[in-house]
């Protein structure tokens, strides 16, 4: 499959079939040097990649300041860039660390989904960043994945606050288009109910490990013109490990039936001599609400190794022995 452009939505606004996953950016912290930085995002240009993804969360906010460096010395026109809001930088005494990130940035976190930290968190973002404007803002986790028996009244909070403050910033043409950024498909199901929505990206639900959003989500985003953009597209690492130790589902050790899943599709793949690591990118684009898929990249082999995967040839035999073992839903 070749590294082709599509579109976001009813909006012109363009990006690469493979986007660039930015949180390692700011979550890998110190372990990744500001030269480092540079090259990685280097090669991604390179190589053909004109999406880009970062949040206040990843790194508290060391991902924008890196990304933003280094994406300011190029043509801003050639590129698409979404970031995410939702969550406040505050200082320390204020908010939370994340305890994923790595970094060493002076700054906590703090939930916000009302209209004005809407506004404030996008200002605060373009100050990180150096850029003159974000093309994409989601609003980010507002689903149970995240808050658990408090996502009802967070949906409510949504719906009042950072949802209509995203409405007003595209009419006004600050930004160019508005969405989620999940973990969980339901939730954007229920906010296309009510919101007239660019795009999802949602993480590590639709993959050739996970298909239910074959049966509502992707469907109602066909009919309604939005577009899915799939962060964690090998499953936070399941699909691409070879090793149990080191295999991870949603960020956490996987469990035996999942491990044994991924091993049959793994096992599937090597007959059809295929990387099962290129199936789990290519899975994803063969659904025509896809736009993008945006695995996150700390290092220069990455990028050149999801530059190769993505390109690589699969054939269609391939697709129809996973369905048949019941591992990848046809569509």
């Amino acid at each position: 499959m070749p590294l082709t452009i599509r579109s976001i939505g009813k909006t012109d606004i363009k990006v690469t079939t493979l986007g660039f996953g930015g949180a390692p950016l700011g979550g890998a912290g110190d372990r990744i040097t500001e030269a480092q930085v540079e090259a990685v995002v280097e090669t991604a240009w390179d190589g053909g990649i004109r999406y880009f993804d970062t949040a206040p969360l990843y790194g508290h906010g060391l991902s924008e300041k890196r990304l933003g460096a280094h994406l300011g010395n190029l043509s801003r026109d050639e590129f698409a860039l979404s970031s995410k809001v939702g969550r406040l930088l505050v200082p320390l005494a204020e908010g939370i660390r994340n305890p994923l990130m790595r970094d060493s940035e002076p700054f906590g976190i703090r939930y916000d989904y009302s209209y004005a930290a809407t506004r404030r968190s996008l200002e605060s973002s373009l100050e990180r960043l150096h850029l003159d404007r974000v093309d994409i803002l989601l609003c980010h986790d507002i689903d149970r994945w995240t808050h658990g028996d408090d996502a009802s009244q967070i949906f409510e909070t949504a719906a009042r606050g950072v949802l209509p403050a995203l409405a007003d910033l595209r009419s006004e043409g600050v930004i160019r288009a508005f969405g989620l950024g999940v973990n969980e498909a339901a939730v954007c199901s229920r906010v296309m109910d009510h919101f007239d929505v660019d795009c999802f990206l949602l993480a590590g639900r639709f993959t050739l490990l996970e298909q239910s959003p074959l049966d509502d989500l992707l469907p109602k985003c066909l009919e309604n013109q939005v577009s899915v953009i799939i962060g964690g597209p090998y499953n936070s690492g399941l699909l691409a490990a070879t090793e149990r130790k080191r295999a991870t589902y949603d960020y956490r050790p996987v469990d035996d039936a999942r491990w044994a899943r991924a091993q049959h599709i793994r096992a599937v793949c090597e007959v059809h001599g295929v990387d099962p690591r290129a199936a789990a990118l290519q899975y994803p684009l063969r659904h025509p609400a896809v736009a993008s898929v945006i695995p996150g990249v700390w290092t220069v082999e990455e990028v050149k190794t999801n530059l190769m995967l993505i390109k690589s040839d699969i054939p269609d035999v391939l697709w129809d022995d996973l369905a048949e073992a019941g591992l990848a839903r046809k569509f």
